[in-house]
């Protein structure tokens, strides 16, 4: 799964658009005061975590776009 499909599945799961924040493919404006997230790392890895009260959590580093969409869908639904 990519991002792409990420953000399909999340639709089709009835998740709220402001409960969470995918890199390149869904930034909700105005920015939610606290979401899930999912984006990439300087380093190129990828990094799911929250967002709260202007600061991020990273709750997990993934080696891979999948397993960073597969982290998010299971956090989400």
């Amino acid at each position: 799964m990519d991002r792409q499909e990420l953000r399909s599945a999340l639709r089709a799961a009835g998740v709220a658009d402001g409960h969470y924040r995918i890199e390149g493919v869904h930034e909700p404006a105005p920015t939610p005061p606290d979401f899930l997230y999912l984006r990439r790392t300087p380093d190129g890895a990828w990094e799911t975590g929250g967002y709260e009260r202007g600061t991020y959590e990273t709750l997990t580093r993934h080696p891979d776009e999948a397993a960073a969409c597969a982290h998010l869908l299971a956090l989400l639904t």
